[in-house]
């Protein structure tokens, strides 16, 4: 059996007022989903066209205190289970853990079953929440009723800037949080795990400044488009040239949740990633 999933984040945002966002019908329908109902302990339900399988709420709420809030999620039909723990760094900080149970990294790969998703569904929404409770924008999220990938947003920097975090392989493996190596010419390489890692994407169009093009064969070939709008830079995100009939809604997501972080890394002056790992969490390296 595997072991769960582990997300951890940290929020400047005070331990009850992070309970609250998870715990709010309301709240939940900001950073989270299209439709939440919730009346604890009895009820707890999230659906809609930004949820996988969304058709109608699948959630069974199983345990909540003031840090901890657990329930079952039916996806593909098994009971999952998924859980948020709380701690409090301080006054107004707190470090959020997501466990999820029964997922595979192989589903991402075979795409066998929608749980394949978990992992970067709930990254974007952990930054959402994250970017809610600190009052900034949003990033855009994924329409499962749809095979159109595609979403915009605004970044507090110039074109120039966002471009070359974009292709400098040192800044996007800051920002993004995973080693990545680029090769920022036409031909070049697109190296997820870095160059060493043994697989590759291919640049396929390179505009400085403005546009880059990246084709993973079966994934697709996602576009980043860079436009000066107000002192601000508007950067447009495609995924296309997929099988329709089965988006990569995965790696979209992760995406996503990349893009989350690089609008932070960009207009934080004090900016440091929302992610921690497990020892960080736990107070020896926080």
């Amino acid at each position: 059996m595997t072991e769960p999933l582990k997300l951890h984040a940290r929020v400047q945002a005070p331990l009850k007022r992070v309970h609250h966002a998870l715990t709010d019908a309301g709240e939940l329908r900001v950073w989270l989903a299209e439709h939440a109902e919730v009346d604890l302990p009895h009820r707890y339900g999230f659906w809609g066209r930004n949820t996988p399988e969304g058709e109608s709420p699948q959630q069974r709420p199983l345990h909540v205190d003031d840090r901890t809030l657990r329930f079952s999620w039916l996806l593909d039909g098994v009971e999952t289970t998924t859980e948020f723990t709380l701690e409090e760094e301080g006054p107004d900080a707190t470090l959020m853990t997501l466990s999820q149970s029964h997922f595979d990294f192989q589903d991402v790969v075979t795409g066998a079953s929608i749980r394949g998703v978990l992992q970067t569904f709930w990254a974007l929404a952990m930054a959402n929440l994250v970017d809610h409770l600190e009052g900034r924008e949003l990033t855009g999220t994924c329409d499962f009723t749809s095979p159109r990938l595609e979403a915009e947003t605004f970044i507090g920097a110039s074109p120039e800037e966002v471009y070359d975090s974009l292709i400098d392989s040192e800044k996007v493996s800051r920002w993004f949080g995973y080693p990545v190596g680029i090769e920022p010419h036409v031909g070049g390489r697109f190296a997820m795990g870095g160059f060493d890692s043994g697989h590759a994407a291919k640049i396929i169009d390179l505009e400085p400044g403005r546009r880059m093009s990246v084709d993973w064969a079966e994934g697709g070939i996602s576009t980043w488009e860079l436009e000066e709008s107000n002192g601000r830079t508007r950067l447009t995100f495609v995924q296309s040239g997929f099988d329709t009939g089965r988006p990569p809604y995965s790696a979209w997501l992760g995406w996503l949740s990349g893009l989350a972080e690089l609008r932070r890394f960009h207009e934080l002056d004090d900016w440091r990633p929302i992610w921690l790992d497990g020892q960080q969490v736990s107070g020896e390296t926080v």
